[in-house]
């Protein structure tokens, strides 16, 4: 089982993947700050999303 994503330790059941709650409201409020964010590709003005590729 991989470790819990904030602090390394094992993950418990309940709380899965993280090893406790306060991880897993960790987590949570890094995402809703804004810290983490998913890549994106920006799309040129002059690319035609409508054509096939």
């Amino acid at each position: 089982m991989k470790p819990c994503p904030i602090c390394g330790k094992p993950p418990v059941e309940a709380s899965r993947p993280f090893c406790s709650e306060r991880c897993r409201e960790v987590d949570l409020n890094r995402w809703l700050s804004g810290s983490y964010a998913i890549p994106a590709r920006e799309i040129d003005d002059e690319d035609d999303m409508d054509e096939p590729k």
